[in-house]
């Protein structure tokens, strides 16, 4: 059974820091694409960074660009997501999900992991 658990999360102020971390049991990432995306009340969920298997590729959503990093540990089975200079427009619940390159584009996977909350205060 394939599970993963972000962690992370938490309450920060405008201009500050966080770092999520994303664990995966079950599968083995090092073949896969991983993804983090963002939901907040009465928005549909976004992308917001994905790395590819070997990291060879990245994306990152246009709102997060410059920002936030996305990064793999494939040895640890574990996905991370750096997020520096915190906006109030950042805060949502963040989740981690698994799959092919193209469908985690596309936000489709059909392992999302419960996700963890993530609120900046101005």
């Amino acid at each position: 059974q394939v599970q993963l658990v972000e962690s992370g999360g938490g309450s920060v102020q405008a201009g500050d820091s966080l770092r999520l971390s994303c664990t995966v049991s079950g599968r083995t990432i090092r073949t896969y694409t991983m993804g983090w995306f963002r939901q907040s009340p009465g928005k549909d969920r976004e992308l917001v960074a994905a790395t590819s298997r070997s990291a060879a590729m990245t994306d990152y959503g246009d709102s997060v660009k410059g920002r936030f990093a996305i990064s793999r540990d494939d040895a640890k089975n574990a996905v991370y997501l750096q997020m520096n200079s915190l906006k109030p427009e950042d805060t949502a619940v963040y989740y981690c999900a698994i799959g092919n390159y193209a469908d985690i584009l596309r936000g489709v996977s059909n392992y999302w992991g419960p996700g963890t909350q993530v609120t900046v205060f101005s």
